[in-house]
């Protein structure tokens, strides 16, 4: 099965006046489908370049990312927009949610980009906080929320396109550990019964034991892989859910299908 996400040779150099800054330094890395990957590393070894490079928010000065067979590291700003409304979800450490706007409208804007009419991106959302824990409090504002409430609005945004590839920086880092618990959990739950690809950075040793796979990255290369022999089985087990789901499902993956089925109840 050809890797879900595979980085050949990348290097970005950023310039500051004549000095250039050599942030990533020829990294090679493969991602497979279904797998939950974590990054770590001190401050400035590259852990949140790459999670921007991979969701087109900033391009290589060299080398190759293919995404879901896509090469992405050649395309143009709105190619980029469009490729990562598909396929990208993303997961802030400070949620970065819309004071002013609902829990509900919050997860809705980025059906926005998509053809979805109002009552099918109202469905979609409603959907994707009921996943979270939320659907009771899906019309409260965010400043009426605790932080791992916060989180969890930011989790459905995310996950609301039904992504190909959801990314996370640093997702616990501004949570108290008993709901720093409870975000892993939900993570590792997206991961295991919808089989999403999750990528997450992270600084917290037991935040990265819940990923199968950890990538350790020092001055822009990779100086360890850490994984326990389970997170290739994991993955394959995974990618053989979504095989299924998506064969009963008409191309759709569970997420989608689940999405569509609440649609027809409600």
């Amino acid at each position: 099965m050809t890797p879900l996400v595979e980085v050949r040779g990348v290097t970005k150099v950023y310039h500051r006046d004549s000095e250039e800054l050599t942030v990533l330094d020829g990294l090679d890395v493969t991602i497979e489908q279904g797998e939950f990957l974590a990054l770590m590393g001190p401050s400035g070894s590259g852990k949140s370049t790459l999670l921007n490079l991979l969701a087109g928010l900033d391009t290589a000065t060299s080398g190759s990312i293919r995404v879901a067979g896509e090469e992405i590291t050649h395309m143009k700003p709105k190619q980029l927009a469009a490729w990562r409304s598909r396929h990208v979800g993303f997961i802030f450490q400070l949620y970065n949610l819309i004071p002013v706007l609902t829990a509900l409208q919050n997860v809705e804007l980025p059906l926005l980009l998509t053809p979805l009419r109002k009552k099918e991106r109202r469905e979609h959302a409603e959907t994707a906080l009921r996943i979270v824990g939320l659907g009771e409090r899906m019309h409260h504002f965010p400043r009426q929320l605790s932080g791992g409430q916060e989180q969890r609005v930011g989790i459905a945004r995310a996950i609301v396109t039904d992504p190909t590839l959801i990314l996370a920086d640093e997702p616990t880092g501004d949570l108290d550990a008993k709901a720093a618990a409870e975000i892993l959990e939900l993570l590792s739950r997206l991961n295991t019964e919808y089989g999403k690809t999750i990528v997450m950075v992270t600084h917290d040793p037991a935040a990265a034991e819940r990923a199968g796979r950890t990538l350790h990255l020092e001055k822009g290369q990779l100086r360890e892989q850490v994984g326990d022999g389970r997170a290739a089985a994991l993955a394959q087990a995974v990618a053989g859910v979504s095989a299924e789901a998506t064969a009963a499902g008409s191309g759709r993956s569970r997420l989608a299908a689940e999405i569509a089925r609440d649609r027809l109840e409600g």
